[in-house]
């Protein structure tokens, strides 16, 4: 393992349990948990309330160059990480369905890709942590020692993301919410910069034949497999 990096990369469409299941084996390894994906919906965040013209790069950019983003550690009975951009805690406001489409139309332009795979990958210089997203296998960390895709049918993701939402008291169209996770599956793989994609050494997993725990414990047998 000399020439790999001690990451675990875990990648795949959303919907499919990478968030509770990285945190859950970034605890039980004592690794630092990098939610990749909250770093986008934060980006998309500062875009929509600047009222940034996304056409317009030069802007973009000069945006990018003042942000201030930082995660913090899940909190107690949270399964996300807490995110403060600019001073101010955005943790909730980046969560919607609506900044998860946002979030996956900004990760498409590279001046915000070549920014935030700077910062995922300084963070990630020291190894031990379990980094998340749709490409941390092969843009962000292609050397690191563990690779996992996760993948599910729509239907199961669109049927975990509404239980999600009702729980929160948000009203749900199971219709309209299904037709939002499987455009954002076609936006994600279609674009040209940094696609969803599976890495070629990556172990696939259907998150939809298993529980949140036996996937967390098949992804655990294999990494400390090799730790030991």
């Amino acid at each position: 393992m000399s020439h790999k990096q001690k990451i675990v990369t875990i990648d795949g469409p959303s919907g499919v349990g990478k968030s509770t299941i990285s945190r859950r084996v970034a605890q039980a390894l004592s690794f630092t948990y990098l939610d990749t994906g909250a770093m986008y919906r934060a980006v998309g965040l500062k875009f929509k309330e600047a009222g940034l013209d996304m056409a317009d790069e030069t802007a973009l950019r000069k945006c990018l160059d003042s942000i201030s983003l930082n995660l913090l550690p899940a909190g107690e009975g949270s399964e996300n990480v807490g995110v403060i951009l600019d001073g101010r805690d955005v943790s909730q406001e980046i969560r919607s369905s609506e900044m998860s489409m946002i979030a996956s139309r900004v990760s498409a332009f590279p001046a915000v890709r070549e920014k935030l795979t700077y910062m995922q990958q300084e963070i990630g210089k020291k190894g031990e942590i379990v980094a998340e997203g749709r490409d941390t296998g092969t843009v962000v960390f292609p050397r690191a020692a563990w690779k996992f895709f996760l993948d599910a049918d729509p239907e199961v993701r669109m049927h975990r993301r509404a239980k999600q939402l009702r729980s929160k008291g948000e009203s749900v169209d199971e219709e309209e919410l299904l037709k939002m996770i499987i455009k954002r599956d076609r936006d994600d793989q279609a674009r040209s910069i940094a696609p969803l994609c599976k890495a070629k050494d990556a172990l696939i997993i259907d998150t939809g034949l298993m529980t949140i725990d036996e996937v967390t414990q098949t992804m655990l047998k294999v990494i400390r497999k090799e730790l030991t």
